[in-house]
């Protein structure tokens, strides 16, 4: 562990903070492909008082357990932990209010907004630092490997008059997906609960008992279906979620018994535990199935997405990330779900985009 300590604190280091706005610099492209350059950023958090009484590094075992004993001994030693702006041993005792910083190498994926670990490769930061647009305020979100129509309002009172009009059900979503096996020709309502387990990363449906002795579990969620077209083997079906679950549309599609036809986590009638697998349960199902690698054309058509493949990712010891960081570790050819979201309408406003090649069936 000395070697790791000694090669983070020869590294020239430059913290970020939430006051730092994303720029263009701090992205690289590759084969048309985004990237965000690795970061540090600073992370900050108040001593709470159930947390007072305890050792830095056990509040950060016990509390933040996304990484190990050894890191977080490390950190503290390096300095990449601190209280009060100030380096501690591992066996201070931390008191109620105190400010802890902590340094973390970042790590790359493109969240809508800002959360986490995620500050730079978002949505709103790209758009921020490519085109010069701040503030945005996102009206609602798509989910990892979903593509389609996202909507953002350029003033916090027009999105708040749109999160209202959601919140009211006054808002009309659709949603198109290629799914499996030929899909009925009349409107399919499902209207079951769902219930979404966080250690495994993915949601099931929760049916109670003819006899109303076993309530059903989870949230109460419906989704309405209609096919668009069919060659036999796939079927396009609108989907029009009434309610916003979590994988919501995935798994009443399961439920059908006509799942989206690439959405290994919902192919699979076994469950993929993301906590053993060191991944989200999304990869870890497309790595335990065929393929999802992608044959399509290079993504980006920015004018400003001149490649510069040259530069190299800067690797940090103490990071628990960085084995991810490297390019072999992006999957950048993963493909997306064959969901797909094509409209958003309210009371006096319609919002489309159009439909994905893979809603042309052969």
């Amino acid at each position: 562990m000395k070697r790791r300590r000694d090669e983070a604190a020869e590294m020239e280091i430059v913290w970020q903070t939430p006051a730092n706005p994303p720029e263009r610099g701090d992205y690289i492209f590759r084969n048309g492909k985004r990237y965000v350059r690795p970061y540090h950023f600073e992370f900050i958090s108040h001593v709470k008082n159930r947390w007072a009484g305890k050792t830095i590094v056990d509040l950060f075992t016990e509390e933040f357990k996304g990484r190990p004993y050894d890191y977080y001994v490390d950190a503290v030693e390096s300095g990449r932990i601190q209280v009060d702006g100030e380096m501690v041993p591992v066996s201070y005792i931390v008191q109620s209010s105190q400010k802890i910083s902590h340094f973390v190498h970042s790590v790359a994926s493109v969240p809508v907004h800002p959360c986490g670990q995620y500050r730079k490769n978002t949505v709103v930061g790209i758009l921020q630092a490519e085109h010069d647009l701040a503030p945005l305020f996102p009206i609602h979100r798509l989910d990892r490997l979903v593509s389609g129509l996202l909507i953002l309002a350029r003033s916090a009172s027009k999105a708040d008059s749109f999160r209202q009009q959601i919140e009211s059900g006054m808002v009309q979503k659709q949603y198109i997906a290629k799914v499996t096996g030929v899909f009925p020709d009349n409107e399919q309502v499902v209207n079951v609960n769902v219930n979404y387990n966080a250690q495994e990363g993915r949601s099931r449906v929760e049916v109670g008992n003819c006899d109303g002795n076993t309530p059903s579990k989870g949230k109460s969620a419906c989704t309405k279906f209609t096919r668009i077209s069919t060659n036999g083997t796939h079927s396009i079906v609108l989907c029009r979620p009434i309610t916003g679950r979590t994988h919501q549309i995935r798994v009443h599609l399961q439920y059908t018994g006509h799942p989206i036809a690439n959405d290994m986590l919902y192919l699979s009638e076994f469950s993929v535990d993301r906590s053993t697998k060191g991944m989200s349960a999304d990869r870890a199902a497309a790595n335990s199935g065929p393929s999802l690698l992608s044959s399509s054309p290079k993504s980006c058509v920015d004018e400003h997405c001149n490649d510069n493949s040259a530069v190299d990712f800067r690797i940090d010891p103490l990071c628990t990330n960085c084995p991810n960081l490297a390019p072999k570790g992006y999957e950048a050819d993963q493909e997306g779900l064959w969901l797909h979201c094509v409209r958003y309408s309210g009371p006096d406003w319609v919002y489309e985009c159009p439909h994905p090649e893979w809603a042309m069936l052969e």
